[in-house]
């Protein structure tokens, strides 16, 4: 299992400690754990819509100060799957390393150490192992 992020602490609503979740990219349910920060925190409330869920944690009574911050959840990663952070600086034959990883509004985009943009999509990117990324010279922007 890895920690993978579903969102995002946003605008607090009311004056219990709930908050809106900003890009959220999973339902987070009633009785769920979720890292935020360095700490563990059990999901106490869940209201609003899948678009725009409203959560509360146990032990945060004002999420003012953790606005921002992703919030983290327990999940297994498929095969084809990898983080963000596992592809920096993994070599790219040609183009050096990964740099950082860019979240476009499609997909994500690498950004190489000779400063060429590659969409992480299955056309742009042949092959990814724990050292090296095999792309597709025809998506190199």
């Amino acid at each position: 299992m890895t920690l993978v992020t579903v969102g995002r602490v946003g605008k607090p609503h009311g004056f219990d400690g709930s908050f809106y979740v900003e890009g959220a990219s999973q339902l987070l349910a009633l009785g769920e754990t979720v890292v935020v920060g360095s700490r563990s925190h059990v999901v106490a409330r869940r209201a609003g819509t899948d678009e725009r869920p409203l959560i509360r944690l146990e032990g945060v009574d004002d999420p003012r100060a953790l606005r921002g911050e992703p919030l983290l959840v327990e999940a297994e990663l498929e095969e084809d799957e990898w983080l963000a952070a596992d592809l920096v600086g993994l070599e790219v034959a040609g183009h050096g390393r990964v740099e950082r990883v860019l979240d476009g509004p499609s997909c994500s985009v690498l950004e190489l150490s000779d400063g060429a943009l590659v969409p992480f999509v299955r056309d742009a990117v042949s092959s990814v192992s724990a050292d090296r990324i095999e792309i597709n010279e025809g998506y190199v922007g």
